[in-house]
């Protein structure tokens, strides 16, 4: 039996065409068509590689693991998660606490009455067990589907499936039988991330990564068996599979998660796939007349040097002039491209704006100090939020984005609990035609669908003042403001030539929290907290002034002060939020038991949070508005809605039926 490194693409430490100049995004390139005698060249000596490695998978798919042992950062020897050995981004909750310094860290006696508490509402998650990335979504015959990465068995990653739902509304979901289960040599250690495409004539094609039994990760093909089924119960593998393997230069476990295919100016379909070289995160590009054969680019779609891998990259257009979104395959001079991608190394996704190049499938950012994966590049969510997806809605003309919503708390706990992870309330995504420069996401608008009663509050509130708002139990909320500084406050700290800038040094994650004063803020709302503030969840914009006398706005959420317990991560997130000239502060904030997301400025600035609170739940959860500013007075006006349940229902054919009927 032939040896498991024998099966190893070329060494990513040897020269690499992937990484050459040539890989530049240039509309001006000579593109790989027309360099026919080198294109011929590669293509036979791709073909034969391509052909020798689907050989040596299938002979030796039966192999032997790899060792299970990791050296840590600090010298020491840990056995390996399951994630690590089978070659995907770290699941175990166990790198929250490598990341935070916390690994030794006692586990807090959680009883069942706060681990039931924790459980969302709202939020889609599965019944019980893990579950991660979004997988696929689509929406067919009146239905909406979604699919995710699933284990049937227990609450910790491994034995991923697909699990797929359907709703009417993206919001009130029946869970159906499992879509996709790892049942050949090609997926045997998992059934990853995929995409779906439609085709022109309204039929559906899936690709998605596979982690076959040596672990080496391939792309797949499935379609729907029955077309004419609106709820896509049955899926079927092409007998073919797998249609891609890892290229000549990429590791054998640095190729996963490829996107929907979008169509060239020359018919065909194009995909990106992520992966590295060395440290460099690429994206690299294939084009398909049938999903079955690709012809791979010669060029990227983008690298980024010092990045790490790049997962579940996502690619699509935004209209410059529509607050609408776009089908994935539109292109023109109203048209720009982001790209997104999730980094393996950080946890993060990370996007950019910029111009794509159908001619030889390149794409350069419009500001390259921020792009994609840098520390200073934009994200879609500064706080919890990762493995994401967008689908454009073709039934309502829109792009909607799903990120996966992992927990901060200790495996252990989920364990207890019986369940991990859920998915954040699916949001529209448009360009900001406002600054140019970001995105704009907001929950889309079904969830308005689960208001119930409401409060409206105006009021005026001074510096180092708090004021508990009495809506009753503050656990399932929605709530959306507006705040003013007042104008004699603003005049007076931009006027003293004396007062400090300090914005240059500000942000949200080094500030110290909500308790710690400016002339300018904190103020907002401190949401799950207990009536003696022990514990509290703000939310909160802070106005700090910058060097040339300009105020520069944050937006933070504070967790840090959000449990009793002690074996939860608890950060304070958040980052600068664009502020145009007369507009006021906006936030808007849902709070479903354990999951806090906050919009800011029309959601220019998004921040998710898990929480966990001991004391401030059930009854005992409080709301509070706080203005701890030293020299601001603030107005503030803003409803509250309690929130009903969506009521996710286990599969049955009655629970369809009666959904339908919505």
């Amino acid at each position: 039996m032939a040896k498991s490194d024998a099966l190893l693409p070329i060494s990513a430490r040897e020269e690499d065409p992937l990484l050459s100049d040539g890989s530049r995004s240039d509309p001006n390139a000579e593109t790989h068509g027309r360099r026919r005698p080198v294109k011929g060249l590669l293509a036979v000596s791709f073909g034969l590689f391509f052909i020798a490695f689907y050989v040596a998978l299938i002979a030796t798919h039966d192999g032997s693991r790899s060792n299970d042992v990791k050296i840590e950062s600090d010298g020491t020897a840990t056995k390996a998660s399951r994630a690590h050995l089978a070659g995907v981004s770290e699941k175990s909750n166990d790198q929250l606490w490598k990341l935070s310094g916390d690994r030794n860290t006692v586990a807090f006696s959680w009883n069942n009455s706060m681990l039931s508490w924790q459980r969302t509402a709202f939020h889609f998650q599965p019944e019980q067990n893990w579950m991660n990335d979004p997988n696929g979504p689509l929406f067919y015959k009146g239905w909406y589907h979604f699919f995710y990465q699933y284990n049937p068995n227990a609450a910790v990653w491994g034995d991923i499936v697909w699990g797929h739902a359907v709703s009417k509304d993206l919001i009130h979901w029946v869970h159906l039988p499992l879509a996709m289960v790892a049942d050949q040599w090609y997926d045997a250690n998992g059934v990853w991330t995929g995409s779906a495409t439609f085709l022109e004539d309204g039929s559906i094609v899936m690709l998605y990564t596979g982690s076959t039994d040596k672990s080496v990760q391939v792309q797949n093909l499935a379609y729907p068996e029955d077309l004419n089924d609106p709820l896509l119960l049955k899926w079927v593998k092409f007998p073919g599979n797998p249609v891609l393997v890892p290229p000549p230069g990429i590791l054998p476990k640095d190729f996963r998660d490829p996107t929907t295919a979008w169509k060239t100016s020359a018919g065909k379909w194009r995909i990106t796939i992520g992966s590295k070289i060395n440290r460099t995160g690429i994206s690299l590009v294939y084009d398909t007349t049938d999903f079955k054969t690709y012809e791979k680019l010669e060029t990227l779609l983008h690298k980024v040097p010092n990045t790490g891998m790049w997962e579940c990259v996502d690619f699509y257009p935004v209209s410059k002039t529509l607050v609408k979104g776009l089908d994935t395959s539109v292109n023109g001079p109203d048209v720009k491209h982001i790209v997104k991608a999730s980094m393996d190394d950080t946890r993060i996704d990370h996007y950019a704006i910029g111009t794509y190049f159908d001619s030889n499938g390149t794409w350069t950012p419009d500001d390259p100090t921020i792009d994609v994966g840098i520390s200073t590049s934009l994200r879609y969510d500064y706080g919890k939020f990762y493995a994401s997806k967008t689908f454009y809605d073709q039934n309502k003309g829109r792009r909607i984005l799903w990120g996966w919503i992992g927990e901060s708390d200790s495996e252990s706990a989920d364990v207890q609990k019986g369940w991990s992870s859920l998915q954040g309330i699916p949001r529209t995504v448009v360009l900001d035609t406002k600054t140019g420069k970001n995105l704009v996401q907001w929950p889309v608008e079904e969830v308005k669908s689960l208001r119930l009663s409401s409060k409206k509050f105006d009021m005026e509130v001074g510096p180092g003042s708090l004021v508990h708002i009495d809506v009753g139990s503050a656990a399932q909320l929605d709530i959306e403001a507006e705040f003013e500084i007042k104008k004699e406050s603003l005049e007076k700290i931009l006027g003293d030539a004396s007062a400090a800038a300090e914005a240059e040094e500000f942000s949200c994650q080094k500030s110290g929290g909500s308790t710690v004063r400016g002339a300018l803020g904190p103020f907002g709302f401190s949401v799950l907290a207990h009536e003696s503030l022990s514990e509290k969840t703000p939310v909160y914009f802070y106005v700090a002034k910058g060097k040339d006398s300009k105020l520069i706005t944050f937006f933070c959420t504070d967790s840090s002060r959000s449990s009793f317990a002690n074996d939860v991560v608890k950060p304070i997130y958040g980052s600068s939020v664009p502020v145009l000239k007369g507009e006021k502060l906006t936030m808007r904030i849902l709070v479903d038991h354990s999951i806090v997301e906050a919009f800011g400025q029309g959601g220019r600035t998004c921040i998710t949070s898990r929480v966990y609170p001991t004391k401030a739940i059930y009854g005992a959860a409080k709301l509070f508005l706080f203005n701890n500013a030293i020299d601001a007075t603030i107005t503030a006006s803003f409803k509250v809605w309690q929130m009903n349940s969506a009521f996710i229902q286990p599969y049955s054919e009655e629970a369809v039926r009666a959904l339908s009927r919505t």
